[in-house]
């Protein structure tokens, strides 16, 4: 994600709120500290399809927003 971002070409990472350290600390040593994260809850794995539904409109809506910032 670090390299397609560094290219220009839109990108964000989805993760859930125990690897969002992690996944700050990637995108930093990959030199895009900006990469925009899409925080979901933990876990995924193992849930109900409506779960995972609930999950995917949270992930949706931070998406929306990327998409406007980066419109701007």
């Amino acid at each position: 994600m670090c390299e397609l971002h560094k290219r220009g070409i839109a990108t964000a990472v989805i993760c859930s709120e125990p690897f969002l350290r992690l996944a700050k600390a990637q995108a930093a040593v990959g030199g895009v500290p900006d990469l925009p994260l899409i925080l979901i809850p933990h876990p995924l794995g193992g849930t109900s399809l409506d779960v995972v539904k609930s999950r995917a409109q949270i992930a949706h809506q931070q998406l929306s927003q990327v998409i406007r910032e980066l419109q701007r």
